[in-house]
């Protein structure tokens, strides 16, 4: 794996150390870097608790900031005003009424409940069978999604997944990208069997007799050719990625043997 070095100083923390910067220019993780600091005496630390284990309280690296080198007074003063925010909120003793548990925003499309946790267990928490009812979601939803991509880290858009050619899109103006991010619904929000759309007349007036609970696609049938390939795809990426994690590993143990003897030099 070919690597780029970057050395310097270190103003934020005391006189004589070093900061490392390590750039990766090949491999699965191009483009991506690693930080270490060096003591004078030329120790390496490759986090930050390892750092402040180190100096103990000669230094109060509360601000500091790992990745850049440098402290960030922003970071704290808005920590502070957080603590104090919520220390206010506490002290007027106000009651939260809202009993409907909040749901995770990260992804919408996964249902992801957290636990809300109260002050006295005794209490009962009323359920509101009107909210707690699944509300009804637009038809044809998943349209909203055209023209998106994903990228990777160096912005270079990904391949589009290919459907098998069985799948027959459902609806006015739908495309195969439509049609994958209704499949990945379905997968997601629902436990019940995905069967498509059964009833013919879907396909004279989808939005009447479409049914809403089941992706914009036609009935079908998985064959066994079907499975063969995609138990053939998954052995295929089980096989990348065990390669891949392999020269990965590989990498990390040149580097650090690398490490350890420049660190065994600088002690002699």
């Amino acid at each position: 794996m070919i690597m780029e070095r970057k050395r310097m100083d270190c103003p934020a923390l005391p006189p004589g150390w070093k900061k490392e910067e390590v750039i990766r220019k090949s491999g699965l993780s191009a483009g991506k870097s690693d930080v270490y600091y060096y003591s004078p005496s030329g120790k390496k630390f490759r986090s930050k608790p390892q750092l402040s284990r180190y100096l103990g309280n000669t230094v109060d690296l509360g601000c500091f900031d790992f990745r850049t080198g440098k402290m960030m007074p922003s970071k704290l003063q808005k920590s502070k005003q957080r603590l104090r925010n919520d220390t206010l909120s506490l002290s007027k003793g106000k009651p939260d009424l809202n009993t409907a548990l909040p749901i995770r925003q990260t992804a919408s499309i996964f249902k992801q409940p957290v636990t809300k946790v109260v002050n006295h267990p005794g209490n009962k928490v009323k359920t509101d069978l009107q909210r707690a009812t699944e509300q009804p979601r637009q038809l044809f939803w998943e349209k909203r999604l055209k023209g998106l991509r994903s990228s990777d880290v160096t912005q270079e858009v990904l391949r589009t997944m290919e459907l098998p050619k069985g799948l027959q899109r459902v609806g006015p103006d739908t495309t195969d990208e439509t049609l994958l991010s209704a499949i990945a619904s379905a997968l997601h929000m629902s436990s019940a069997p995905i069967t498509g759309q059964t009833s013919m007349a879907a396909e004279k007036n989808p939005a009447i007799w479409l049914n809403t609970s089941q992706p914009l696609f036609k009935a079908f049938i998985v064959t066994d050719e079907d499975i063969r390939e995609q138990e053939e795809k998954v052995h295929q990426a089980r096989k990348s990625l065990e390669e891949a994690l392999m020269a990965d590993g590989l990498a990390r143990a040149a580097e650090l043997t690398r490490d350890m003897s420049v660190e065994g030099k600088a002690s002699a």
